[in-house]
């Protein structure tokens, strides 16, 4: 059955300017504004792009929906058959005057959520979104299918944002798209007071958490729609959300006769892999090139400096990769951006702040070197990949220095004890899904409420990690720190307490006379990436803490069951790059094409691109893989072939339909 997709959908709002070159981003500093977008010169003119305005005077009409069905407006503008999942149940929720709250993940059509109901009511559906990159990809896609969406935000000039703000208050728009820090001025709140609004839709709704990972302020104040709009429909979505956030989303929103529809979180595409982390660089090429040629991707660092060394470590490998954080300049930035929507085989290196907005259906791999600091942030993340339904693979090299990393920027975090608690509550999670033995699915989607049984689509499932029994190093290692504490109240990193059980004789230990302590030498038996490796799992099990600027450690509250033998600590064995053995990069075969379509799905694509070009969007703005999937399958010889071809709606059967037929004439000739 064909499935609609969606037009859009966003990734995280972020701002990733960090307090410090070599640590991660504060998850407490939103941004200020709307966001950043890319200068306008890719679309070929000043000012912000034309699919950003309504049609001006001599331009050809687009089609006023209000009063079809949502069905029609499915086939109509999207070029589906049928709705997927609760997207028909929410839609007739949100047209006949009712609220809705909405958990879908990331590709399940959140969009077409509101998009539809917009449609079909009278007046024009207002729709929230926290960053300008994400309004201009949805305002694109939606130009593309007929729609008159527009967008206000600050790469307006005046009279950009005069004609856009006429064409609402005259009823020429069906959508029009603001970010939250404008909608809470005067002058937004005067300007939708005179026009009329079909649907209110708040985008990325778990934002208004306050105890989220992407808090937004302005968020607080869209709760004031509903007093201001008491008989408009409001929407609120998410593809992320635990169950408190998903409770505080109804209740800051005002929300509360809204119905719920929460789907699955599972994205049973995505192949989900961790690994110790000793090399991560080198481990990271392996992985890449593990992966089919002209693959894309993106790696996630956590400073900008580790981004431009990543970057550039794998470009002198031979991968065309690029940098891309805040720091850069903004000329940099939409370059990097461009080449990576609109070329194939990129691998884009990025802190946290690359992704919101970015659409690429067919992004192969998300990779971290990094610890994330929750879940959520991890879950969004790996989300960018595989939207376009086919396989996708997340992957991560996590280590010590990433807990000990992790628990310091806690302990020096701006807030009340409350606050750190909640930090260290969501690095607690992530360290369990590191650390877990069973299922990585199984615990990814137990994190947010969903029962699920083992997935045998990750690394723990392929191939079950060995384990061991750990109570004696563990006991080792808490009694040193112990003796190190009570006799000489001390304190060290896992560096030196590793030297001090593996009886190194380095210049510190003689000078601290720590060669005469009882447990000196006892753990020569293990290696120093096994010892590494003991730590990091008892930091994540709260057996150790990591203290101070310095990260030394000291016992946490199961401790002491370990120490009298009472606690058992069964250790999961580390098998660095064992689900990224280097291999020759293979070409990149396309999936769901058959051996005799091949040569007419690679011409659609080179004609697709050549479009592309010409009209400065990313290819999939033009028709998306699996619509190239279905006119290679089906091979239409006219107009009326192309009824019912999944993506092709009214408007781009106008618009490409002769193109695409010459195209599969050319290739049968």
């Amino acid at each position: 059955m064909p499935r609609p997709v969606e037009p859009a959908d966003p990734g995280v709002p972020f701002d990733d300017a960090p307090p410090f070159d070599d640590v991660p981003p504060d998850e407490w500093a939103p941004p200020e504004d709307d966001g950043w977008m890319p200068p306008p010169e890719p679309y070929g003119g000043s000012g912000a792009p034309p699919a950003a305005a309504p049609p001006g005077p001599g331009e050809p009409p687009v089609r006023d929906f209000t009063g079809t069905t949502p069905a029609d407006v499915l086939r109509e503008v999207y070029g589906y058959d049928a709705f997927r999942g609760d997207q028909a149940a929410i839609i007739d929720q949100v047209t006949g005057g009712g609220d809705a709250v909405v958990l879908m993940p990331t590709g399940g059509g959140k969009s077409v959520c509101y998009q539809v109901p917009a449609l079909v009511r009278p007046g024009t559906g207002l729709v929230v979104s926290p960053l300008i990159a994400l309004m201009h990809d949805q305002v694109d896609a939606l130009v593309a299918n007929g729609v008159r969406a527009a967008y206000l935000n600050s790469t307006q000039d005046a009279a950009e944002r005069r004609r856009v703000e006429q064409a609402y208050v005259s009823g020429g728009l069906d959508l029009l798209y603001v970010a939250p820090e404008r909608l809470n001025t005067d002058s937004a709140r005067r300007l939708l007071g005179q026009g009329r609004l079909s649907v209110i839709a708040i985008d990325e709704a778990h934002c208004v958490s306050q105890w989220g990972h992407d808090f937004r302020p302005d968020y607080l104040g869209l709760g004031d729609l509903a007093e201001r709009f008491p008989d408009v429909p409001r929407i609120a979505l998410t593809a992320t959300a635990t169950p408190a956030t998903h409770r505080e989303i109804s209740e800051r929103l005002q929300l509360p006769g809204a119905r719920h529809f929460v789907s699955s979180f599972d994205r049973p595409n995505i192949q989900y892999r961790i690994e110790a982390k000793s090399d991560p660089r080198r481990q990271l090429t392996a992985f890449i090139r593990s992966q089919p040629e002209g693959a894309a991707g993106i790696v996630y660092a956590l400073s900008r400096k580790s981004v431009e060394q990543t970057a550039e470590y794998l470009s002198a490998q031979g991968i065309d990769a690029l940098p891309y954080h805040a720091g850069l300049p903004a000329e940099t930035r939409a370059a990097n951006q461009s080449r990576f929507l609109r070329e194939d085989g990129v691998v884009m290196v990025a802190t946290i702040a690359f992704g919101m907005g970015i659409d690429k259906p067919d992004v192969r791999f998300v990779a971290h070197i990094d610890l994330p600091k929750s879940v959520e942030g991890y879950y969004q993340e790996t989300g960018r990949a595989g939207r376009d339904g086919q396989p996708a693979v997340a992957w991560m090299a996590y280590g010590l220095g990433d807990v000990v990393q992790q628990r310091r920027m806690i302990d020096q975090s701006p807030g009340d004890r409350t606050y750190k608690m909640r930090l260290g509550q969501h690095l607690d999670a992530m360290l369990a899904l590191c650390e877990t033995v069973g299922c990585r699915r199984q615990n990814l989607l137990g994190y947010f409420g969903e029962a699920s049984t083992p997935c045998g689509n990750c690394d723990t499932c392929i191939e079950a990690p060995d384990t061991w029994d750990g109570l004696v190093p563990a006991q080792k290692l808490l009694s040193t720190i112990v003796r190190l504490q009570r006799e000489r109240n001390q304190a060290f990193g896992a560096g030196h307490l590793i030297d001090i059980l593996r009886g190194a004789s380095t210049d510190r230990i003689r000078q601290q006379g720590h060669d005469a302590l009882a447990t000196y030498g006892l753990g020569a038996d293990l290696s120093d990436q096994d010892w590494r490796s003991v730590i990091r799992q008892l930091l994540a099990r709260g057996i150790l803490v990591a203290r101070g600027e310095y990260g030394t450690l000291a016992l946490g509250e199961s401790a002491g069951g370990v120490l009298r033998g009472e606690t058992p600590v069964p250790l999961r064995r580390d098998t660095i790059g064992r689900t990224s053995a280097p291999r020759v990069r293979r070409a990149a075969a396309p999936d769901g094409v058959a051996a005799g379509d091949v040569p007419l799905f690679e011409a659609l694509r080179a004609w697709r691109a050549g479009v592309a070009r010409e009209l400065g969007v990313p290819a999939y703005i033009v028709f998306g893989d699996a619509t190239l999937r279905a006119l290679a399958q089906r091979r239409p010889s006219s107009l009326a072939d192309l009824d019912g071809v999944p993506g092709i709606g009214a408007k781009k059967r106008e618009a490409y339909g002769d193109a695409v037929l010459e195209v599969v004439a050319e290739q049968a000739a």
